[in-house]
């Protein structure tokens, strides 16, 4: 993504916070942000509001500016390099690339080791031998402060030679820590006296068994922020606690080339899903969803293969901003967005998902004629395509209703409608099979209707409906998404006792059984994103469709619930959940 292709961004407090850097000459005028997963699952959402964050202040303060891509891999038990690559996937696919500036916490073990060393020569660490449940015991609480470890006062010579002796693999798992020597009465609980190191003889996906001694994350976070030359680094609200340790760690650490400080935002909860990792790996674990790219999904991969568009995203995550406060979000905003994208820039198509036969019997048996559709009433420039239509054709049986009520202005015994794009038919007949279901209507059309013609003193027809020729229709595979929970918070509504995965939505997924299309869609390429006309918009599959053999996955509805909400913001009233 290039700097000019940048949207200006509303004002908040983390740009304020650049903005008066800049204007005091802090950094000299360099605004150096990084965005740091855990290669330990795939990217969902909420990070997409990070990554749009970060690199996108990049963007905006260019060229003095750059973002890093880091991986905070210092947890070989988790981490995989499966992870690594979707991740890097992931941030592309959303418009932002980091150039050279690609590392990894890996990278800085021996100096991360090298810091650990100084820490405890200058007695501001200690090698602990406590077991974890006499530590967790000796912490203390909110209201009482903890209780120092017998190990605190050993001398600096010993705990510097236990720390080599844990490098060296000589110490086993849960032997020995480092911890750093702060507070144990600090009311902040970060502050006592956390763990710096621990031993793991695990192996790492890019140093193998190098290393069995592995930096905790609150350790390792901010002296790579140091050692990368970071100024600002921008991380959720749940860090907010953690922040005194991060400065501790920067002002008691001698020889780092940068001087960072972190600043917190809340994190993006959106309804109808989970963002818990640990949560989203039970749902594919246990079979509940088809993998991490499920298109229900919050993941990057599951949002991509739904059809959600990195443009889309990015508008969304402009739209939520910025804010110190958490709140929960309504998808229907992400839904907003996304229509918004798909309606200026996605071609349009004719699909029947449940067909019923109409015959036209007034038009000739022989004869097929082609009518001009457009393919995107917002862009001239997509052009037009040719529509088959012969004496039979298929509508959706949605569109018909044999007694229906009041209101009703779809095709009905003796009721009339339009034809998309082609003329108006009247039913005048309905073939029932032996259970009574309507197999058949039979109709006439009025040739005076085409092209949209309105026959001057004639009765306007208000129902206009989309249809498909039978002769030339060719089957598809539909996929209809829907949210992947009944309730708008599932962990809340299940409460302590209850188990989220419960409130799976029964109808999140529904494979369309014969649904067939207009002949046009016979070759849809993969990636490709259509609407159907009155039904929503869809996606093909990258992953199981062939040539030939489209599958296509509902992006989203046509219903646009926050457009009205949307335009009253604009407009100046109201609030959002969001």
């Amino acid at each position: 993504m290039s700097t000019d292709s940048v949207p200006a961004a509303p004002s908040d407090f983390i740009r304020d916070l650049i903005a008066d850097d800049l204007k005091a000459g802090r950094n000299e005028g360099w605004v150096i942000t990084r965005f740091p997963p855990e290669p330990n699952g795939y990217l969902h959402i909420g990070h997409a509001k990070s990554i749009c964050l970060n690199f996108g202040l990049a963007l905006e303060h260019a060229p003095k500016a750059r973002c890093h891509l880091r991986f905070d891999d210092t947890n070989p038990t988790k981490e995989e390099t499966e992870y690594v690559e979707s991740i890097q996937e992931d941030v592309r696919w959303l418009g932002f690339d980091w150039g050279d500036h690609l590392y990894y916490a890996s990278d800085y073990f021996e100096k991360l080791f090298g810091f650990a060393l100084q820490l405890i020569e200058k007695d501001l660490a200690y090698v602990d031998e406590q077991s974890a449940e006499e530590i967790r015991a000796n912490r203390g609480t909110l209201t009482s402060p903890g209780v120092n470890s017998p190990f605190r006062d050993r001398p600096a010579a010993e705990s510097l030679e236990l720390f080599q002796k844990m490098r060296a693999g000589e110490i086993e798992e849960g032997r020995m820590i480092l911890r750093a020597k702060i507070d144990m009465a600090s009311p902040n609980m970060n502050l006592r006296d956390p763990v710096l190191y621990r031993v793991l003889k695990a192996t790492h996906h890019r140093t193998g068994d190098a290393w069995c001694l592995y930096p905790m994350y609150d350790y390792a976070h901010p002296l790579s922020d140091a050692l990368e030359g970071i100024t600002h680094s921008l991380c959720t609200l749940e860090f907010e606690h953690h922040r005194p340790l991060y400065e501790w760690l920067i002002a008691n650490v001698e020889g780092l080339p940068g001087q960072p400080y972190q600043r917190e935002f809340a994190r993006l909860s959106l309804t109808y899903t989970v963002m818990s990792k640990r949560k989203l790996l039970r749902l594919v674990k246990e079979g509940h969803v088809n993998g991490w790219d499920d298109p229900r999904m919050p993941t990057l991969s599951g949002l991509r293969r739904r059809g959600y568009t990195p443009a889309s995203i990015r508008q969304f995550c402009r739209m939520i901003g910025l804010t110190k406060f958490n709140s929960l979000t309504d998808v229907a905003l992400l839904e907003h967005a996304v229509r918004e994208d798909l309606n200026a820039n996605a071609l349009r198509a004719l699909v029947v998902l449940k067909p019923l036969k109409v015959v036209i019997e007034n038009y000739p048996e022989d004869q097929v004629e082609h009518i001009e559709a457009v393919n995107n009433p917002e862009n001239e420039a997509a052009g037009t395509r040719q529509l088959p239509l012969s004496r039979e054709i298929y509508i959706d049986h949605d569109d018909f209703m044999e007694t229906p009520p009041s209101g009703y202005h779809r095709l009905k015994p003796g009721g009339e409608v339009r034809l998309r794009y082609a003329f108006c038919i009247t039913c005048r007949e309905i073939i029932k099979d032996a259970s009574g279901q309507v197999m058949e209507v039979r109709c006439t059309y009025d040739e005076a209707t085409r092209h949209g013609v309105q026959p001057e003193g004639r009765p306007k027809v208000k129902g206009i409906i989309h249809w498909v020729s039978a002769r030339h229709a060719v089957p598809v595979q539909v996929r209809l998404y829907d949210r992947l929970f009944t309730e708008e918070q599932p962990e809340a509504a299940a409460g302590e006792e209850g188990d989220f995965v419960s409130l799976i939505n029964p109808q999140s997924l529904t494979l369309v059984e014969g649904a067939m299309a207009e002949p046009s869609l016979l070759e849809a390429a993969a990636g490709g994103h259509y609407q159907f006309e009155r039904l929503g918009y869809f996606y093909v599959d990258p992953k199981d469709s062939a040539t030939g053999k489209p599958v296509f996955n509902r992006t989203v509805g046509l219903k646009d619930s926050w457009a009205k909400v949307v335009a009253k913001q604009q407009g100046g009233g109201g609030k959002s959940k969001g």
